[in-house]
């Protein structure tokens, strides 16, 4: 599997094929018996687990299927928490925060407990925290199995809009195809094998 900056992939596969481990594998948090796993030129899995911990912090972004918030924060301060952790001052990594929001379209909720925000809410503070290290890749795992169809349709035009706006390489696992559909490719694992939608079959993982 190759993905490429400004491009969007979505995985799809039964429940249990290996879709959530393949993420795992993309973010170095899972070793993969063979093979190696290059992202943005770098061997992953050769990295020792405090650099991978660096390097996650600041080439990957991340977007999981409840949100992941920290509820007792509020929007601004969720999406600030990954500039912090990096290092960088208050100013900035409110900053920050705060223009993702409003670009996002919840500006308005800056101010407001994560745990009181609707579900499409949330996963739009999500993408904003995982774009506010500008890393150059976007992991997704099910972004919208908690959602209805509405926010659904709008949390994957946001999603999916990324990769045009930000020029971030996304990876998105789903197992709803309205969601695959989206994307730029489309591949399905199948017992260990990634297939694309014209029947090729891989099972190398790197990245851009």
């Amino acid at each position: 599997m190759t993905a490429h900056p400004g491009e969007s992939v979505a995985v799809t596969g039964p429940s249990g094929s290996g879709k959530s481990t393949l993420l795992s594998c993309l973010a170095g948090l899972h070793r993969p018996r063979t093979g190696s796993v290059r992202v943005c030129g770098t061997d992953i899995a050769a990295l020792r687990p405090a650099k991978a911990a660096a390097w996650r912090l600041n080439t990957l972004g991340f977007v999981y299927q409840f949100g992941e918030l920290l509820p007792e924060l509020s929007a601004l301060e969720n999406a600030a928490l990954p500039l912090l952790i990096a290092g960088k001052g208050r100013r900035e990594a409110y900053g920050r925060a705060g223009r993702l929001l409003r670009e996002l379209g919840v500006g308005k909720v800056a101010d407001s407990p994560a745990g009181v925000l609707s579900g499409g809410e949330r996963q739009r503070v999500a993408v904003a925290r995982a774009l506010s290290t500008r890393p150059p890749v976007v992991l997704a795992d099910e972004p919208t199995g908690a959602l209805d169809e509405h926010a659904t349709d709008d949390v994957c035009a946001l999603l999916f809009g990324l990769p045009v706006q930000y020029g971030c390489t996304l990876v998105v696992v789903t197992h709803n195809p309205v969601v695959a559909f989206y994307a730029d490719r489309q591949l399905t694992l199948r017992d260990g094998t990634l297939h694309d939608a014209t029947g090729t079959t891989g099972t190398a993982v790197a990245g851009p």
